[in-house]
């Protein structure tokens, strides 16, 4: 896959004045990793450039305002919008959610219409959820409209499909349906029509909106890292024979990648801690034991982001085989720790990784895989200079391509060329 990109046009003369900016983030909320960190970080970053009013969940709301009332910051203003509470049944438990958004996002539209016409918005966009396939509330409003990073359209690759049970290949399946179903959605071509700049966050989605007929769009990843994030990881430490995988053990995740992969490297000092809880650990743990795994595999179970992030500083590299994440921030977590990461060529993490601070595995076949993996797992754990030029290589990767204050800015100043207007 190509590496992530800039290729809009940028400004860099000082701007005539800060724009008024209206940022649709379902997900938004301070202090949190995944797509809530993506949007509060993405908001707190924009409100240094623009003035910033970001639509999103009441059950937000309390921990904003706390956080806003403890850390002001000039420019943000936050307004809520959610469906009444009995629409909300079916969206405990994760089961649900993709209707509920929907849904959130079609019910928001008077909303947006009525700030609006009180506040007269210069420039709109959207960043969390990031799917391709659903319509966002701001195509609604006659101003420009960034989309995005979106993604969506990251699925297990063919070749893989065959390491899968019946019941995840129907998963698979249905997924790929909605998706493509949602690029019929009237409502969703008129999302497409209306944007005025596209970023995907994987090449994988750009092929996709390619083909529904946007003219140009440009490869960005979802995620980053503020500079303060940087700083508290901090830097490389001893050097310690330890693969970690982190994450929900859930098929597409790949785990059955790594432990396959680790069962040939044929090294006596090395272990293989995997981080998480979920319907896949009996069966990762099934193979452990039958391959005679046990005294170098540990299951740590379930860890809060900080305790992830406690293993990875013991870590000699992340192993993270998953089939489709649209962006991967557990990757970029260990890059910032100066671990270099091992990924599949597909999805979100093959955006993040480049050949100087990791490996990225063949999907050509589940041997493959498996191959290039035991390779590159060979190779971290028989070379230590290796493993520090790479995590050095990551830690910077991070710092020059990936921290909030780059992304945001290459999105700030575009808003202008969406207006026409010199700066």
């Amino acid at each position: 896959m190509p590496a992530n990109n800039h290729q809009l046009p940028t400004t860099n003369r000082t701007p005539i004045r800060r724009l008024k900016v209206l940022i649709s983030a379902y997900a938004c909320e301070p202090g949190k990793g995944s797509e809530p960190g993506v949007g509060w970080n993405f908001s707190k970053e924009m409100a240094t450039h623009h003035d910033v009013w970001v639509l999103t969940r009441s059950n937000n709301q309390t921990v904003i305002e706390d956080e806003l009332a403890a850390h002001p910051v000039a420019g943000l203003n936050f307004f809520y919008h959610d469906l009444p509470k009995w629409a909300c049944w079916w969206k405990k438990g994760g089961r649900g959610v993709q209707l509920y958004y929907y849904l959130w996002q079609l019910t928001a539209i008077s909303q947006v219409r009525k700030k609006h016409a009180e506040v007269g918005f210069d420039v709109s966009h959207h960043t969390t959820f990031a799917k391709y396939w659903v319509p966002s509330c701001l195509a609604w409003l006659k101003i420009p409209f960034v989309w995005g990073p979106v993604g969506g359209a990251e699925y297990t690759p063919r070749a893989l499909i065959s390491t899968l049970g019946l019941k995840d290949r129907w998963y698979e399946k249905i997924k790929e349906m909605a998706s493509r179903l949602g690029e019929c959605d009237p409502l969703v071509r008129k999302t497409v029509r209306q944007a005025s700049l596209v970023f995907a966050s994987t090449a994988a989605t750009k092929e996709r909106l390619l083909g529904m007929g946007v003219p140009r769009v440009a490869v960005e990843t979802q995620i980053g890292m503020t500079r303060d994030e940087l700083a508290e990881i901090g830097e490389i430490e001893g050097p310690v024979c330890r693969f970690v995988s982190a994450g929900r053990l859930i098929y597409w995740k790949g785990f059955q990648l790594g432990l396959q992969a680790f069962s040939e490297i044929g090294k006596e000092k090395v272990e293989y801690w995997i981080i998480g809880d979920g319907p896949f650990r009996g069966e990762l743990e099934r193979y452990v034991q039958e391959h005679g795994l046990a005294d170098k595999v540990r299951f740590v179970g379930s860890r809060s982001r900080q305790e992830v992030l406690d293993c990875l500083t013991h870590a000699d590299a992340l192993v993270h085989p998953s089939f489709h994440d649209s962006a991967g921030l557990i990757c970029l977590e260990a890059m910032a720790l100066g671990r270099p990461v091992l990924c599949l060529d597909t999805g979100g993490p093959a955006e993040l990784v480049d050949e100087s601070c990791g490996f990225k595995a063949s999907v050509a076949s589940p041997e493959d895989s498996v191959a290039s993996l035991a390779d590159a797992m060979r190779k971290i754990a028989g070379s230590f200079a290796l493993r520090q030029r790479m995590g050095a290589a990551a830690r910077k990767r991070v710092e020059e391509k990936f921290l909030w204050e780059h992304k945001v800015t290459l999105m700030a100043n575009n808003y202008y060329t969406l207006l026409g207007k010199s700066s």
